[in-house]
């Protein structure tokens, strides 16, 4: 028997689903076919419920989710949560061993049914068991976690070591690691580039090209988004659809989707301009008058007779007009396309004017033990520098320091502005119950947050303004975390990878305004679109 192939293997099928939860609809009649072979980027606005479908195909959606339609999927399947959902006590070596278990137990089962096949009811097991272990490679597995583990730096780390002991870099790719051995019929994931270097990212990328089954998985890299996805489906789609015939699925990566939506939107807005107008012509045409159909001046004395009579014949032209224009306004109001939404834009600048010359940040001799080495660095008023580097070079670490957060353990550090603001990777909020304009306010404080309201930074989209932090999703934390940040327009505007958990469309808007900025901004990423188009300074990290 031969290793099963795409054509073999179970698709994943969503029908009609819908979920929400309490009054809150997160997914409305979702229709998808994943068939094996196809690797399927979910895209949309934060919050439009690209994790809750990965949840709700894995089968683990909370309790409270009020759900209906359909869901089939195949059973062997695995998903890659934001956070790897490893008990904290667990060793690396527990996890590892854990993914090789089941594999190992099906090259045993295939050993042990082979010496009972004179056995005809041992037959169609062996057979099973045997078409398992083939789709996953299961005499490999070993050397698979070996090599991934090297491949992906987990050789270097002690086995023994916990898993609450990790960074979110390293979480991540023990997890990875985990489903590199594994090879799932079905694998979900859920930003799985989020602290992974560029060599990481491509042994990701190699994995994913390779594997036979279903691949469904969200991004904000878009890099990745073209090497892997041989499809998108857009959640959010703009008005006339993705294809332009109301479909969200689009064949092909990022870039051409990109151009896509742009003209898509711009059809949508050129068909609602065009009804509008043609609508407006039909209520003025159910108006007219029987002077619009008759001009002139009135009859004379003579032929008062004859004018009557034409006059007959004027009022039923009218009514058949005015009939006529009445019902095709019925129809054209009851046809027309909806109004294009306000996309949502980045409506601020992000910092003040620089002001003067000379020197924002002076760097001597700085080290932070275990963390950061750097021996200078001098950031001019009104410069753009990226920071990059592998996961644990220290570029958290360095703008911690420039922000006042992070101690240096030697060396000098001198910040000449008045207003430094860092946004880090993951933002607190005092009180995850208050709403998000609450939150706001109690951040920036009440003057500011009259004087420059949430709403006019165009960052969190008015519907999510009333709602608890702690419904937010984590973009939109984000976004709210990012209108935190910019509302003073600080001197110093600090960025810790910002692009992560952002939509796409933000994204775009968010890499655009740092090139604008007049101010100085100090940016550390390992997105590799961000950096491919990156004009300022660049300082690389170990």
């Amino acid at each position: 028997m031969s290793a099963p192939t795409t054509a073999t293997l179970p698709p994943v099928v969503v029908r009609d689903l819908s979920v929400a939860f309490g009054r809150r609809t997160v997914l409305d009649g979702i229709d998808l076919v994943a068939q094996p072979g196809r690797r399927i980027g979910l895209i949309g606005e934060n919050g439009a419920g690209k994790s809750t479908l990965l949840r709700a195909i894995d089968g683990s959606l909370p309790r409270l989710a009020q759900v209906s339609g359909s869901v089939e999927a195949p059973g062997d399947r695995a998903f890659l949560t934001q956070e790897p959902p490893f008990p904290d006590d667990a060793t690396i070596a527990d996890v590892l061993a854990g993914a090789l278990r089941p594999l190992r137990d099906s090259v045993a089962a295939v050993e042990r049914l082979a010496d009972r096949l004179d056995d005809p009811a041992v037959a169609d097991e062996y057979a099973a068991a045997l078409e398992h272990a083939l789709a996953h490679d299961a005499w490999d597995a070993d050397r698979r976690a070996l090599l991934a583990a090297e491949q992906l730096g987990l050789d270097g780390l002690d086995h023994d070591r916990r898993v609450a002991s990790l960074s979110g870099g390293q979480r991540t790719r023990l997890a990875l690691a985990t489903l590199m051995t594994r090879r799932p019929t079905c694998l979900l994931l859920d930003e799985p580039t989020n602290h992974l270097d560029d060599d990481a990212v491509a042994l990701l990328v190699g994995f994913l090209r390779d594997l036979p089954g279903v691949v469904l998985l969200t991004s904000h890299d878009r890099v990745f988004l073209d090497e892997v996805c041989t499809d998108l489906v857009d959640l959010d789609p703009v008005g006339m659809g993705t294809d332009g015939r109301g479909g969200r699925r689009y064949g092909g990566g990022w870039s051409a989707y990109a151009a896509e939506r742009e003209a898509a939107r711009r059809r949508w807005e050129q068909a609602y301009e065009e009804q509008q107008e043609e609508i407006a012509r039909l209520r003025e045409a159910t108006r007219i008058e029987k002077s619009a159909i008759a001009p002139g001046r009135g009859p004379r004395d003579n032929d008062k007779f004859i004018h009557a009579f034409k006059g007959q014949n004027v009022d039923r032209a009218l009514a058949r007009r005015k009939k006529d224009a009445e019902r095709r306004l019925e129809e054209a109001e009851r046809d027309q396309v909806r109004k294009p939404p306000a996309p949502l834009r980045l409506s601020t600048g992000l910092t003040a004017a620089a002001v003067g010359g000379g020197r924002v940040v002076t760097v001597r001799d700085l080290s932070v033990a275990g963390r950061l080495r750097l021996p200078t660095l001098d950031v001019a008023a009104g410069e753009h520098l990226l920071v990059t580097g592998a996961n644990g070079s220290g570029k958290s670490t360095l703008l911690g320091v420039l922000s006042g957060r992070v101690l240096p353990t030697t060396g000098t550090v001198q910040v000449g502005a008045p207003r430094v603001v860092e946004l880090t990777q993951d933002p607190v909020f005092p009180d995850l119950t208050a709403s998000a304009a609450d939150a706001y306010a109690a951040l920036v404080g009440d003057e500011l947050a009259r004087r420059r309201p949430l709403r006019s930074l165009g960052l969190l989209h008015p519907r999510e303004h009333p709602k608890p932090v702690v419904l937010l999703s984590v973009g939109q934390r984000r976004r709210l975390a990012l209108a935190v940040a910019v509302a003073t327009e600080p001197d110093l505007l600090l960025l810790d990878e910002p692009t992560n958990h952002l939509s796409l469309a933000l994204v775009t808007e968010l890499e655009e305004a740092i090139g604008t900025s007049p101010g100085t901004v100090v940016v550390a990423s390992h997105d590799r679109w961000l950096r491919r188009r990156w004009e300022g300074a660049t300082l690389a990290l170990g």
